[in-house]
């Protein structure tokens, strides 16, 4: 079976109304990202209130992680 080529003019009003949308969901999805930023805030907020630095705690995860983790055997092996 032979498909059916799409003219210029169908192909156009193709990517037109994809695009329509497109940018229709795209505006749907920064609705949705700007709730989820305010709720991140707001939990934030209540941390700090709270008295929890979040600062602190995110200097202090990196550092954890950037630290080599050392076991006995590589200890045995540097002092033997």
């Amino acid at each position: 079976m032979a498909e059916k080529q799409l003219s210029k003019e169908e192909q156009i009003g193709f990517h037109k109304g994809a695009l329509s949308v497109l940018a229709v969901e795209q505006q749907e999805f920064m609705k949705i990202l700007q709730v989820v930023q305010q709720q991140i805030e707001a939990h934030v907020n209540a941390l700090k209130g709270l008295g929890i630095d979040l600062e602190a705690e995110a200097k202090k995860a990196m550092a954890d992680q950037k630290a080599p983790q050392s076991s006995g055997s590589d200890l045995a092996g540097r002092l033997g």
